[in-house]
């Protein structure tokens, strides 16, 4: 028995929300926290970048947080962590226990065998596929259920995102793979 897709599953990137406090000041903040990043002409927010775990953590005015980089949720929860004690170390009142809402999660997964995009965008669904190989060279599946988006790639590579939990990616690539196969589109070994 080969791998199954469904294992090759591995999260690129998780993108999660949360709010530490209803205001801050990013001025003051971006000037207390060396490494800060902040340029209101470029970007509403202070860009902090994590390295152990690697994470980057967009902070702004309204005390909101986008958290982006976390290849795991354990990871995910450390960032936070971090990020709220650093606060708490500059006197800035924190929410009580401020969680995350995860947004999106990216993953990436292995079909194990080239695959033909031509043939699938003939086969599946006209209504969920959109295949333009002049403009990209994948081929974009919007699935229903679970609801996510797939790239597919003719090396049979594929990329999964707007799950917002890991069983998401695991469903999608489950459905894909035995779609393909009962459309006679990949040949397993």
């Amino acid at each position: 028995m080969s791998n199954l897709p469904e294992d090759s599953l591995k999260i690129e990137n998780i993108v999660a929300s949360t709010k530490v406090n209803d205001s801050l000041d990013l001025v003051a903040l971006a000037a207390q926290i060396p490494g800060a990043e902040y340029n209101k002409q470029r970007f509403p927010g202070v860009v902090l970048r994590m390295q152990n775990p690697k994470i980057a953590a967009l902070v702004f005015g309204s005390g909101k947080v986008v958290l982006t980089g976390a290849k795991s949720l354990e990871n995910l929860t450390k960032g936070l962590e971090y990020l709220v004690a650093l606060l708490k170390e500059l006197k800035i009142n924190i929410l009580d226990n401020p969680t995350y809402t995860v947004q999106n999660i990216v993953t990436s997964a292995d079909l194990g065998s080239r695959i033909n995009l031509n043939k699938i965008a003939m086969s599946f669904n006209l209504d969920k596929i959109e295949y333009e190989p002049e403009q990209f060279p994948g081929l974009v599946y919007r699935l229903d259920d679970p609801k996510v988006v797939v790239l597919l790639f003719g090396s049979g590579k594929l990329i999964i995102t707007g799950g917002k939990k890991t069983a998401d990616a695991k469903k999608a690539v489950k459905k894909i793979y035995d779609d393909l196969i009962s459309l006679k589109l990949l040949q397993i070994e």
